[in-house]
C-alpha cells in the first residue's frame, strides 16, 4: 500500500489520472481494481480514475493532457481571456470551452465520453508556422495550474472563430479591454501567423481602439496577402485591411 499512498499523496485533489499514466508508472489494472475495492480510486469514466470522492472538472481533466500525456492541447480564445478577467461579460458559470491543439492531437476517448457539464469546442490548428510554448502562461486552479494561452495569443484564437463560432461585436468589445499587450509577443505572433483573416481583423480592432502598444509594431514585416476579406457581406470595407466588417 505505501506505493499507493505516495501517490495519493503527491497527487493533485481534483485531478484525472490516466490508465496509461498508471501503468507508465508501474500500476497493473490488477492493482488499480484493488484500490477501487478499497476505496482509494473511483473510475470516471473507461480510462480514467479520480481519488476516492474527489470532484473533478474539466481543469483537472486538461491537466492530466498536458502532464500525462504530454500534449500540447490548452484553454485558449474567449476561454483564457474570461479566465484572465477580460471578457467583457464575465459569467457566473463557464457553459463554453475552447481548447486548442496541434494538428494531428486528438482528445483522448475518455475525454470526450464525460460530461463535463461545459460545452467543449475543441479544435486542432496550424495557426501559427511554430509551437508556442512561450506564448502560453499558467492558470492555479484549486491544487494545480494547467497551460492557458497568453492574452496575446488568445485574442488571435478567438478572432480565429469569427463570424461561424464568435461574434463580431463581441470580439471587438473584448479586444477594447487588451490596453497592456506586450507588442513584442504581438508583433513575433502576427508574423507567425498562417491565417491572413486573423491578422487583418487584429490590426483593424486594435487600430480602431487606438491602443498604445499598436506604434511598436512593425507591420512591413507582415504578410497581410492580397485580395478582400468578407466578415460582412454587407458590411463596412477597412480599406487599409481589405476587410469587410459589420458596421
Amino acid at each position: 500500500m505505501a506505493k499507493i499512498n505516495q501517490l495519493i499523496t503527491k497527487w493533485p485533489r481534483g485531478t484525472v489520472f490516466t490508465a496509461s499514466y498508471l501503468r507508465k508508472e508501474g500500476f497493473t489494472s490488477d492493482l488499480v481494481s484493488r484500490y477501487k475495492r478499497n476505496n482509494l480510486l473511483e473510475s470516471v469514466v473507461h480510462g480514467a480514475y479520480k481519488l476516492h470522492s474527489d470532484k473533478v472538472d474539466w481543469f483537472g481533466a486538461l491537466y492530466a493532457l498536458q502532464s500525462q500525456l504530454n500534449l500540447s492541447i490548452h484553454a485558449g480564445g474567449k476561454t483564457a481571456l474570461e479566465l484572465k478577467g477580460y471578457a467583457h461579460y464575465l459569467p457566473n458559470k463557464m457553459n463554453k470551452i475552447f481548447l486548442y491543439g496541434l494538428r494531428g492531437e486528438r482528445l483522448p476517448k475518455w475525454f470526450k465520453s464525460y460530461n463535463w457539464d461545459v460545452s467543449i469546442n475543441y479544435k486542432t490548428t496550424n495557426l501559427f508556422s511554430s509551437g508556442h510554448p512561450e506564448n502560453l502562461s499558467e492558470y492555479c486552479h484549486k491544487e494545480f495550474t494547467i497551460k492557458i494561452s497568453s492574452l496575446e495569443l488568445g485574442a488571435m484564437e478567438m478572432l480565429y472563430h469569427i463570424p461561424r463560432k464568435q461574434g463580431f461585436g463581441e470580439a471587438l468589445l473584448i479586444m477594447q479591454n487588451l490596453v497592456s499587450l506586450r507588442p513584442e509577443l504581438v508583433q513575433r505572433l502576427l508574423e507567425q501567423c498562417r491565417s491572413i483573416k486573423v491578422k487583418r481583423l487584429f490590426m483593424h480592432m486594435a487600430e480602431k481602439m487606438e491602443h498604445p502598444w499598436v506604434k511598436q509594431l512593425d507591420l512591413t514585416r507582415i504578410d497581410f496577402g492580397s485580395g478582400k476579406r468578407v466578415i460582412a457581406e454587407h458590411g463596412v470595407l477597412d480599406k487599409q485591411y481589405d476587410i469587410t466588417v459589420p458596421e
